[in-house]
């Protein structure tokens, strides 16, 4: 790793940051919020990243740029009710975001749904999926909504990516690092006072400190997409809360909890 390769994941990330605000308007004003009451300094604890598990666009393709970079691999997560797995990586300049990338077990759907998602997949160049700025490039494939639809059926995962392709699902507060707020619930109620949708799937606190971590997220605002047969408002992007607890050795916890993310995942449901 190269002292210039770490230092060219910065304009990466905020490039990132820019993209997902174009999808979540909330986020603007959330984060514009936080900043007025902590001196203009919000600290993100993580990107969340989505793709499918073919060889083209898998996990470890949308990760190159995050282990060039001297991102490592902290840890994996399974979500079978879901059909998905997933993996965090974690920079050793903790002033760096984790990122949280998942995958759908393609095989898993339907042979319709496969055969759907495969002949997406393949209009996407191999040159494309090897740049950098892969996993904030949009969709690289016409979908139409009729497709959109029978993937819906079948998974909500599956169609957000259809329709979204590679961007930011989502970015997250790092309570520890603000001064205005150290407790969840409180930072819960402020944002309901503001009129902010939360998702309250499993409650509005997902995890623990017992699991040492406490998250919650915003509800994804919806956002009008045109597809190749016409235009909807969807479920686009969310912003995410989230407290780190100190594990034995004093050193705050870095991983995720995988009942938590479950329920996160629910911050794009059409429903």
């Amino acid at each position: 790793m190269t002292e210039a390769k770490t230092n060219n994941i910065k304009p990466l990330l905020e490039a990132m940051w820019q993209n997902y605000l174009e999808l979540t308007p909330d986020a603007r004003k959330i984060h514009a919020l936080f900043a007025n009451q902590n001196d203009g300094l919000v600290i993100n604890d993580h990107i969340a990243l989505r793709t499918y598990n073919l060889d083209k666009v898998n996990l470890e393709k949308v990760a190159r740029p995050f282990l060039e970079a001297g991102y490592i691999a902290g840890g994996d997560y399974d979500f079978p009710g879901r059909k998905l797995v997933a993996k965090h990586f974690q920079h050793p300049d903790d002033t760096l975001p984790k990122v949280f990338i998942s995958e759908l077990l393609v095989e898993a759907l339907s042979e319709n749904a496969q055969k759907t998602i495969h002949n997406l997949v393949e209009q996407v160049s191999d040159q494309a999926a090897m740049q950098d700025n892969f996993c904030f490039s949009g969709r690289p494939w016409d979908v139409s909504l009729r497709t959109y639809d029978e993937l819906l059926q079948e998974s909500e995962y599956a169609a957000w990516v259809a329709a979204f392709g590679y961007r930011p699902n989502h970015f997250t507060v790092s309570i520890n690092h603000l001064q205005s707020h150290d407790d969840i619930h409180v930072l819960n109620q402020m944002l309901q006072n503001h009129n902010f949708v939360l998702n309250e799937s499993g409650g509005l606190v997902k995890g623990s400190p017992e699991v040492l971590l406490e998250q919650s997220s915003t509800m994804a605002g919806k956002v009008s997409i045109r597809f190749s047969d016409g235009e909807r408002e969807i479920p686009g992007c969310f912003y995410e809360f989230a407290k780190r607890y100190p594990m034995s050795d004093g050193k705050l916890y870095q991983g995720f909890v995988a009942a938590s993310a479950d329920k996160i995942f629910e911050s794009t449901d059409t429903q």
